[in-house]
């Protein structure tokens, strides 16, 4: 018995942006961007929200509408859980999955949000997981502890609403857009085998994004002064703290993301491969064993980096890179839903899922198709 997936579904924005035309706003090129990336376009949402997005992918997931790839097509009502993993929600309160449950008529299901950046829709798989693993009822008839059967998790984001265009290095790399899938509790299927979630801590700040928060604040270290045009007092303290501050000072936005991008491919690699063994070992299987690994898509030399150190060829990981860009949180979920759709995954497959993302974060999921 297990938490099954039985749902998978995918939404990009309409306006897609092709690596020549980012020649408009920086100095580079397809080649230069193709070579180094893997990317040759990605969807920049204009007016979608993150939530149209998520709704689009999540429709798909729950078998409402076409496009995705869905076992059955679930009620409503079936929805006990929702997690939406995202770093760029549209609102604050409510959180993204409660408005998602709101958007979907979801009356019985929980909803929170997760954020452990590019690695958050496999944070939200094994938080889903766990939830139904520990409802679960023990002995025959019995209800269980507020029971979750079936969990919508969620991958979201408009991650081009926090790039700076004026950045060459980190410009050319992202993209927006939503994954979603359907977890739900089986007697007869394994579902999820075993996970494996950890965080490090950035010590040199390869990666972050600090908030701005703009609204006029009547108080200074004194008590009640008129509104000042500095918001925020404690900004500069975060951006010391996230070593930004010259950037900001120089005139970069504040509320961006700022990246180095050899630190954070140093990690990424050597975190892919510990992640798909650790999630391994803990599922009890041998790497010979699986069908398909389907990794987060921030680079295409770091899957191929990650594939060497595995010894395993590129044909056994979904690249799903070219057409959309690193979508942070919705990015794993977007190429599973891909591989779903091209009837690469199969039942009985054992699939691994892994990621990484700033925090650092990094994470893999392994399950029986």
């Amino acid at each position: 018995m297990g938490s099954a997936l039985v749902g998978f579904g995918k939404a990009i924005p309409a306006l897609e942006v092709q690596n020549d035309d980012l020649k408009a706003l920086v100095d580079t090129n397809d080649e230069w961007i193709r070579t180094r990336t893997g990317i040759e376009s990605r969807h920049v949402a204009v007016g979608e929200s993150n939530a149209d997005l998520a709704e689009q992918a999540a429709r798909e997931a729950l078998g409402w509408v076409e496009g995705g790839f869905a076992e059955r097509c679930l009620e409503a009502g079936e929805i006990d859980l929702v997690v939406f993993a995202t770093i760029t929600p549209d609102t604050v309160v409510p959180s993204m999955a409660g408005l998602l449950r709101r958007r979907l008529g979801l009356e019985n299901a929980i909803a929170f949000d997760v954020n452990a950046a590019c690695t958050g829709f496999v944070y939200g798989l094994t938080v889903a997981e766990a939830l139904m693993a520990a409802s679960a009822p023990k002995t025959p008839g019995a209800a269980g502890r507020n029971p979750v059967r079936r969990a919508l998790v969620v991958g979201a984001e408009r991650l081009t609403r926090l790039t700076n265009w004026a950045d060459r290095n980190t410009c050319v790399l992202f993209g927006d857009g939503a994954g979603a899938a359907v977890l739900e509790w089986s007697d007869e299927r394994p579902g999820i085998l075993g996970s494996y979630i950890v965080n490090e801590d950035d010590v040199t700040n390869a990666l972050s994004c600090p908030a701005t928060y703009d609204a006029p604040q009547p108080f200074d270290a004194d008590g009640i002064a008129p509104a000042v045009a500095d918001t925020d007092a404690a900004a500069a303290q975060i951006a010391d703290e996230l070593a930004v501050r010259e950037a900001i000072e120089d005139g970069r936005p504040r509320q961006t993301i700022y990246m180095n991008g050899q630190k954070v491919f140093k990690f990424a690699a050597e975190a892919m491969t510990v992640a798909v063994n650790q999630a391994l070992d803990r599922a009890g299987i041998a790497l010979d064993e699986v069908a398909c690994i389907v990794p987060h898509q921030a680079n295409e030399r770091i899957i191929k980096y990650a594939a060497k150190k595995l010894d395993r060829p590129m044909d056994l990981f979904q690249l799903s890179i070219a057409h959309a860009g690193n979508t942070s949180a919705a990015s794993l979920p977007m190429a599973l839903a891909e591989a779903y759709t091209a009837g690469r995954i199969k039942p009985g497959d054992k699939v691994v899922l892994v990621a990484f993302g700033g925090g650092f974060t990094s994470g893999a999921v392994v399950y029986e198709a």
